[in-house]
């Protein structure tokens, strides 16, 4: 039974039942899709929907008829709100086959490949505050939940120090405390927002383009280092070092801290100097007895303890002897480059970004690590035939591209270089599939693994391993 309101439907004990992508989950309404968030499959649901497409309408629960059985109660209070942790509200056990089902669907479907059976997605050992990399943003005034509109009392506008409300750059939701992140995240987040409030800090302001205080990243390593940005609209300088004075001094666990100048209208800084005010210019990760340098703009997967399963599955599936050349492409700041360099004879590490392979020298120099080379440039520009036969053939190549997945130029020449083995690391199976059915004349699947670097998400990686036909 549907009424009409507003030209959408109103529709009543819609039964959900399974989950679909992007972290959302799906019923069926007359053989048209309706996809709800925040619900999970058994719950029975009235759903007000919102858009229509000619193939499926989208729509948010206004009423639980009856709750699955499946259902769990999610543990942060700003579930729903913040559009973090989607899946908070479904056992891990139930997130963890959905995503391998996940995987098994789309290089099935998309790639259209011979697969082998597929593996369990790999568990992550720690479900809560498994992140080592925070980012909170400074608003004027803060995001209103709709639960307080409809209260219509006495509402502070205050301002924020949080997330973005999904798909607004100027709404934040002010958090007070977040289960990603392990301690001191939360208390360092509190304190900046205590001491700005106190001493009168301006808030930013992105459509006025005003307020002093706009951006604060957290990073904690497994060593037990901290890294605290804080990102000002403006050099301020005595306000800048009255704070950064002060979270040095309630913080002494905070081993690095920077500040930076973005007077930009946007919030990226990748383009800006970060300086440091404090402490070490960068802090230390560890793996498998390997030391890792992370600065302020280095990538470094934001789940260590996962991160470091991950690398494992692709060192077993790249089947190292200790004799080979291999190849690791889009290396980042090279950590599986030097994870792997132990096994091999040569690794030759690529990346687009040259802050990263710098990052990836020092980080072999750190390890007195003789056997690995780095190039900057392109994918397209700098992996060539002639680049290989400089380089020397390679005979295991490991591939982890970014969402987009592997340029088909890139595809060809790997093709001519026809390595014995290819390792790919994904974070985005659907592309992942797409270039699984180019290899496939030349490579068969012989072993997945998908990986959850990002419990109570949608989000998967996947490893597959190919071998020459």
């Amino acid at each position: 039974m549907a009424r009409k309101k507003a030209n959408y439907p109103l529709i009543e004990g819609l039964e959900i039942t399974t989950l679909a992508a992007e972290g959302k989950a799906m019923g069926r309404y007359n053989d048209v899709v309706v996809f709800v968030p925040m619900t999970v499959p058994g719950d029975v649901v009235d759903v007000q929907i919102r858009s229509k497409r000619r193939r499926y309408m989208e729509g948010f629960v206004v009423n639980y008829v009856k709750r699955s059985p499946l259902r769990e109660e999610p543990f942060c209070a700003h579930f729903g709100v913040c559009g973090g942790c989607k899946w908070q509200n479904l056992p891990y056990a139930e997130q963890l086959r959905f995503k391998t089902e996940q995987v098994r669907d789309q290089l099935a479907r998309i790639g259209k490949v011979e697969l082998p059976e597929i593996a369990p997605c790999l568990p992550s050992a720690e479900t809560r505050f498994y992140r080592n990399k925070l980012e909170f943003t400074f608003a004027e005034r803060r995001w209103l939940t709709y639960e307080e509109i409809a209260e219509k009392g006495e509402i502070a506008d205050a301002p924020a120090l949080g997330f973005h409300i999904p798909g607004m750059f100027d709404k934040v939701l002010d958090i007070e405390k977040c289960w990603l992140q392990p301690d001191p995240s939360n208390a360092i987040r509190e304190e900046t927002r205590r001491f700005c409030l106190e001493h009168g800090y301006t808030f930013h302001n992105p459509r006025e383009h005003r307020g002093l205080m706009r951006n604060m990243v957290v990073r904690t390593a497994s060593t037990g280092e901290v890294m605290v940005i804080v990102v000002f609209h403006a050099d301020e300088r005595e306000k800048i070092a009255a704070l950064l004075d002060h979270l040095a001094a309630a913080f002494p666990e905070i081993t690095s801290l920077f500040y930076v100048i973005n007077e930009k209208f946007n919030d990226s800084t990748g383009d800006l100097e970060p300086v440091c005010y404090r402490g070490k210019d960068h802090i230390i990760e560890r793996m498998e007895g390997l030391q890792f340098k992370v600065g302020p703009k280095s990538f470094y997967q934001t789940n260590s303890a996962q991160a470091y399963e991950l690398y494992k599955v692709a060192r077993d599936f790249a089947a190292l002897t200790g004799k080979e050349i291999l190849y690791d492409l889009y290396t980042g700041t090279g950590t599986i480059a030097n994870f792997c360099a132990a096994r091999c004879a040569k690794v030759v590490g690529v990346e687009y970004v040259p802050e990263a392979i710098e990052d990836a020298r020092i980080n072999s120099t750190l390890n007195g690590i003789g056997n690995t080379v780095f190039y900057a440039g392109d994918m397209k520009a700098v992996l060539s035939d002639e680049f290989i036969r400089r380089n020397g053939r390679p005979d295991v190549i490991i591939l982890d591209p970014p969402r987009a997945g592997v340029d088909e130029p890139v595809i060809d020449v790997i093709l001519r270089a026809a390595p014995e083995r290819i390792v790919y690391v994904s974070c985005n199976p659907a592309t992942q599939a797409r270039d699984l059915a180019l290899m496939d004349g030349a490579y068969r699947v012989e072993a997945v693994q998908p990986v959850d670097m990002f419990p109570h998400t949608h989000h998967v990686e996947n490893v597959v391993k190919l071998v020459r036909r």
